[in-house]
């Protein structure tokens, strides 16, 4: 027996089928109740609604399940937005305020009717109402693709007696019984319903309007203990379990180089075959050495190696990541760096760990493994270990070392990271933070993966200590405003 028969089936109980009814009854009193009242309800909208702006970018694929008047789903600006509720009186005015938008009457415990996949499925203060949220999220697992997210957002515990009281003194939107999930509750029934999750948060310390002291405590002190603690809502965001890729993929490896002479043959020559194809891309940039011309020669003397040589106009790794980028012809996009610290034959495992689905940024680590000699200065050391912490906490997800230049991403991924790059800017002129905010702002699962770091045998870092250091200090401030505390 399928879950939409069981769930049927179970309607057959009378308990379920007067819990539906009651609550069909509850929600269509409420929409005819919003036509002339509104309650104080109004600040704590408008702040979902920022919220799921800065999630979701306009022109996606989204699905709402419990859409009510459709005002959420409006403020995201999809390019196809559906809109399921079981309320007739909620679905009849969400067709008229939003005529752009497609609104069906349906229980979110059987969506047969419906046809995917969307970018985005959105569960807005749904689970706590539910009658049974395994089965809600199994019906929305068909309408999946891979790189299709779960946003959650539910009530918290902590404010189970004001709510309730708030309803019914007539403030805020009467509320039957509610399910009183916990993050932990609503992680679990991902997990059987064939979803993981990527990030968990919480957000609102004051639902209330409260002229600039509301903004404080629900942009900044809610991200911080003990203050997140006693925050309104929890927020989660999902994907499906990891499936493996099929056939095999094609891989483009970029390599910026500046005064890199003395280790480019050993690239040709130690750079494995990976994937159906493997192309090598060289970004030369202003050397003071011969480094295009022993690109050039090495190229002509390895014909069976597809490789490409550009020379940046720009000045940084950054700007040569990204022109190599540009000319990418691979289905996965790779970096590595000239120096050779991360050895080459390291990267098939970059490559595994996205065909398998296990993450969708793959992002190498230098600081599990102990380092050969002089490979990183301790100084270098205690700052690497100081911003995986920061970044850790700015992205949500467990960031170990944030600048190891290898890292690896689908190409459809980057693509989109390209296009929202203007949400950030041209901030980094190591590409290391641009890679990463960008990877974390599209909720691509972040995976960490160790790798030995090695000495340099040729040639000196490009990297300043204290100048860059105070030039990461200020992007990672920069992350916060433009992540955190949006």
């Amino acid at each position: 027996m399928d879950k939409t028969s069981s769930f049927l089936s179970d309607l057959t109980d009378l308990t379920a089928l007067a819990y539906r009814r009651e609550r069909i009854a509850h929600w269509d009193a409420i929409a005819r109740k919003r036509d002339a009242w509104r309650g104080w309800g109004g600040a704590y909208h408008h702040r979902l609604a920022e919220i799921y702006r800065f999630l979701i970018s306009p022109g996606r694929r989204v699905l709402e399940i419990g859409c009510g008047t459709g005002e959420l789903l409006a403020a995201i600006q999809p390019s196809y937005g559906v809109g399921v509720d079981f309320s007739a009186e909620m679905v009849q005015r969400a067709l008229q305020h939003h005529p752009g938008l497609q609104f069906i009457l349906a229980d979110a415990h059987d969506l047969s009717s419906l046809e995917g996949p969307f970018d985005y499925i959105i569960f807005s203060d749904i689970v706590n109402d539910a009658w049974d949220v395994q089965v809600v999220l199994e019906q929305v697992k068909r309408l999946c693709k891979p790189r299709t997210r779960l946003v959650i957002n539910h009530f918290s515990n902590f404010w189970e007696i004001p709510l309730t009281l708030a309803s019914r003194l007539g403030l805020a939107t009467p509320l039957l019984d509610q399910n009183w999930l916990t993050t932990q509750d609503v992680t679990g029934m991902l997990s059987l319903s064939g979803f993981e999750v990527i990030r968990t948060w919480k957000e609102m310390l004051w639902p209330l309007p409260l002229p600039l002291l509301d903004r404080f405590f629900n942009r900044f002190l809610v991200r911080f203990w003990p203050f997140n603690s006693m925050a309104l809502s929890n927020f989660i965001v999902a994907r499906t379990l990891a499936e493996e890729c099929q056939g095999q993929p094609s891989v483009s490896v970029v390599v910026p180089a500046r005064n890199e002479a003395g280790n480019i043959r050993a690239i040709f020559e130690r750079l494995p075959q990976i994937g159906r194809e493997t192309e090598l891309i060289f970004v030369e940039g202003h050397s003071r050495d011969d480094t295009y011309a022993v690109i050039e020669r090495e190229m002509a003397a390895h014909p069976a190696t597809r490789s490409l040589l550009l020379r940046q106009t720009g000045t940084s790794k950054a700007d040569a990541v990204r022109l190599g980028f540009e000319h990418a012809r691979g289905d996965i996009l790779m970096v590595l760096d000239a120096d050779l610290t991360v050895p080459p034959e390291d990267l098939p495992r970059f490559y595994e760990a996205l065909r398998s689905g296990k993450g969708d940024f793959i992002n190498g680590v230098r600081l599990v493994y102990p380092m050969e000699g002089q490979a990183m200065r301790w100084l270098n050391m205690l700052g690497n270990k100081f911003f995986s912490l920061a970044f850790s906490w700015l992205l949500g997800q467990p960031i170990k070392d944030t600048l190891c230049g290898s890292k690896a991403l689908w190409r459809s991924d980057y693509e989109l990271l390209a296009a929202n790059r203007s949400y950030f800017g041209e901030f980094d002129p190591f590409g290391d933070f641009d890679l990463l905010f960008g990877a974390a702002k599209l909720d691509l699962k972040i995976v960490d993966l160790p790798i030995r770091y090695r000495e340099r045998t040729y040639g000196k870092s490009n990297i300043q200590r204290w100048k860059h250091g105070w030039l990461l200090l200020k992007m990672t401030w920069f992350a916060a405003v433009r992540l955190k505390f949006i």
